[in-house]
């Protein structure tokens, strides 16, 4: 599914880029073009994946630039300039090639643990990615918690 969406660049002052999608109200940024580029093609990629995988509705994109807002500079330490281009992914390739793709861990336990989860049919890899996800979540938040 290739899709095509328009996005606000917004130059900042320290030559970096935050990236809105209007027609999603979702936002990326990169610490230049390029990187605002690349992030802006995974921030759509993932969106459009997330919808997909929730059965909720994927907004029709507005193609026609000229419909596309960009907002109001609101103080000194805003944009320097906003730039309107359209960002084009093949959603399932893309997800194919950086979301769905599983990569190989090595780990070290105890046999007694390891006899013992095979005794009772455990999936390391599904414990491992659930334990993981866990633990990202939670340093998520401590990090949120801290930045306030």
């Amino acid at each position: 599914m290739i899709v095509s969406y328009p996005a606000v660049f917004y130059k900042l002052e320290d030559g970096a880029y935050s990236v809105a999608f209007p027609d999603f109200g979702v936002a990326t940024h990169g610490e230049d073009l390029e990187d605002a580029t690349r992030m802006a093609i995974e921030c759509l990629a993932s969106r459009i994946k997330c919808l997909k995988e929730y059965d909720e509705e994927i907004p029709k994109p507005t193609l026609d630039l000229n419909l596309v807002e960009v907002d109001e500079k609101d103080g000194e330490d805003d944009y320097i300039e906003a730039t309107k281009q359209i960002i084009t992914v093949d959603v399932e390739e893309y997800a194919r090639k950086h979301f769905d793709k599983s990569v190989k861990k090595n780990l070290t336990i105890p046999k007694w643990m390891n006899d013992l989860a095979l005794e009772l049919n455990i999936n390391f890899s599904k414990t491992l990615q659930d334990a993981l996800l866990d633990e990202i979540n939670r340093k998520r938040r401590e990090i949120a918690i801290d930045e306030e």
